[in-house]
C-alpha cells in the first residue's frame, strides 16, 4: 500500500515536470506573438496615420476598422511566414525591387487623396455616414496588402526574438497567429480610443489641417520608399 502511493505521488510529480514546462513554453509563445503585433502595427506609418485621420473626421469605429484591416492582411503574411515561406521568399528576394517602388508608388496615390480629402463632407452626428465600414476596411487591407515587404519584417522579428524553430509545433503556430493578431488589435483599441478623446473638440479647419498633414506625411513616406527603392 505504501509502495502504492509512493508510486501514485512519483507520476503525480513527473507528470507536473512534464506539464509545467509546457507552459510556461506556451505563455512566452503568447507573449511573444503579442509583442510581435504590436511591433508591426504600433509604428504610425501609412495606415496609423489613416487611423488617425479616420477617426477624428468619421468617428472612432471608423478607425478601428481601418486599423482591423490592416492586422488582416498582417496576418496573411504571418501565416505565409510560418508555413509557406520556403515558397515564397525566393520570389520576393527577386522582385523586391518591382515589390517596393509599386507599394510606395501606391502610398503616394493613396496620401494624395488623403491630402485632398474635404473633412466638411464628413457626415454630422444626424446625418447618415457617406463612408461604410466595410469600404474603410477593405481600403487599409488592400494598402497594406499591396507591400509583400512585411514578410522580410515579420521574418527578422522572428529570428530576433526566436519565435519560431524546428521544434515549433503546430497548435504552437496557430497561438503564435492568435497572438499577434491580439497584440495588433490591442493597439488599435488604445490608439482609437487615445484619438477618440480629441473628437469634438477639433473644428472643421482643424480637421483640413490634420487631412493635409496626413496626407502629407503619407505621400514623403511614399517618396521615400520610391528613392530607397532605387539606392536599395
Amino acid at each position: 500500500m505504501i509502495l502504492a502511493d509512493n508510486l501514485i505521488q512519483r507520476l503525480i510529480f513527473v507528470s507536473k515536470e512534464v506539464h509545467s514546462p509546457t507552459f510556461f513554453e506556451m505563455l512566452g509563445f503568447i507573449l511573444k506573438g503579442i509583442f510581435i503585433g504590436l511591433a508591426i502595427s504600433v509604428p504610425l506609418g501609412p495606415i496609423g496615420m489613416l487611423c488617425v485621420q479616420r477617426t477624428l473626421n468619421r468617428g472612432r469605429k471608423y478607425g478601428f476598422m481601418t486599423g482591423l484591416g490592416a492586422t488582416t492582411s498582417d496576418l496573411i503574411y504571418v501565416i505565409v511566414s510560418l508555413f509557406f515561406i520556403s515558397f515564397v521568399i525566393e520570389f520576393i528576394e527577386n522582385n523586391l525591387f518591382a515589390f517596393q517602388l509599386g507599394g510606395s508608388l501606391i502610398v503616394c496615390v493613396f496620401g494624395f487623396f488623403i491630402f485632398r480629402s474635404n473633412p466638411s463632407t464628413q457626415p454630422k452626428p444626424n446625418e447618415p455616414a457617406s463612408h461604410s465600414l466595410l469600404g474603410d476596411y477593405m481600403t487599409s487591407f488592400g494598402l497594406t496588402f499591396s507591400n509583400p515587404l512585411i514578410l522580410l519584417v515579420l521574418l527578422a522579428l522572428f529570428s530576433r526574438i526566436s519565435f519560431i524553430s524546428e521544434t515549433t509545433t503546430l497548435s504552437q503556430k496557430v497561438v503564435g497567429i492568435v497572438s499577434i493578431a491580439l497584440g495588433a488589435t490591442l493597439w488599435w483599441t488604445a490608439l482609437t480610443f487615445l484619438v477618440s478623446r480629441l473628437h469634438g473638440k477639433i473644428n472643421i479647419r482643424g480637421l483640413r489641417l490634420i487631412n493635409q498633414t496626413t496626407g502629407f506625411i503619407i505621400i514623403l513616406i511614399g517618396l521615400l520608399g520610391v528613392v530607397s527603392s532605387f539606392f536599395e
